[in-house]
């Protein structure tokens, strides 16, 4: 359900309870309740990027195939040539999600990307903890200053953004629309920052494939890059092709 069909039904929910209240008595803290409902639909569809609720993602690709792209998040860091490394003896495609503010200095590994074969899209400038409640205009200046940073590198302008930590709402999708970008989801959130254990980690992403899946990963994770080289034997295993994103999407992932 988008926000404009969650608002549309909310009023007429509103309309009929007040109806309700005036023949019925239902009482003043029923209205209450309502509210914190409407709230709380809000909440997940601003945190679930997967619903759609307030901006339209790419969170899986409808396929036959069995085919699946990897992406990582947060780059470039120190682990990140590991992950390049890995990637690379098992010749692997895949699509990095770079911060702008963690390029300087990281120049080589930008080019080292492109030169493998991977793809770079937009994770922000800044990823600052407050983005969400930037305005639209301040969001999209945002984008558009790590969009710069890497076509100065490569002389490439990403068109693929993932919104920091997930989130969205009215400004990003005013910004996203505005800068011509594809937002870009996940139907695997591995919580690789979060999950230390190699083995209950490995699992839980094993669990979940799925034709035309898209696996967020981080190559800022240690876990990650300790587990890669079984996991990427381990997909191939189970009969999956791993698949450069915007092959997969048949999308130009630049302008």
């Amino acid at each position: 359900m988008s926000i404009r069909a969650f608002n549309i039904f909310s009023i007429i929910l509103i309309l009929v309870w007040i109806w309700a209240d005036k023949y019925l008595s239902i009482g003043a803290p029923s209205y209450g309740w309502l509210l914190l409902i409407y709230v709380s639909v809000l909440f997940c569809g601003s945190y679930f990027i997967r619903m759609g609720f307030f901006l339209k993602s790419i969170c899986s690709i409808k396929t036959t195939d069995q085919w699946i792209a990897l992406s990582f998040d947060d780059g470039p860091a120190g682990s990140t040539s590991q992950v390049l490394d890995i990637l690379k003896e098992n010749e692997v495609e895949a699509a990095f999600f770079c911060i702008g503010k963690k390029i300087p200095g990281n120049e080589e590994l930008i080019k080292r990307m492109i030169r493998e074969g991977h793809i770079i899209g937009n994770h922000s400038f800044s990823h600052h903890p407050l983005f969400d409640f930037f305005s639209a205009g301040k969001m999209l200046s945002d984008m558009l200053e790590m969009n710069q940073m890497i076509k100065d590198i490569t002389g490439l302008s990403p068109r693929f953004f993932r919104p920091p930590y997930g989130v969205t709402n009215p400004n990003l999708k005013k910004a996203v629309m505005s800068g011509g970008f594809i937002s870009i989801g996940w139907s695997i959130r591995s919580y690789d920052t979060v999950i230390k254990n190699r083995h209950r980690l490995l699992n839980k992403i094993l669990a979940k494939l799925k034709p035309g899946a898209i696996l967020l990963l981080h190559d800022t994770s240690e876990t990650t890059v300790a587990i890669l080289p079984e996991l990427l034997k381990a997909i191939r295993y189970k009969g999956f092709h791993i698949v450069r994103l915007d092959k997969m999407a048949n999308l130009n992932p630049y302008d």
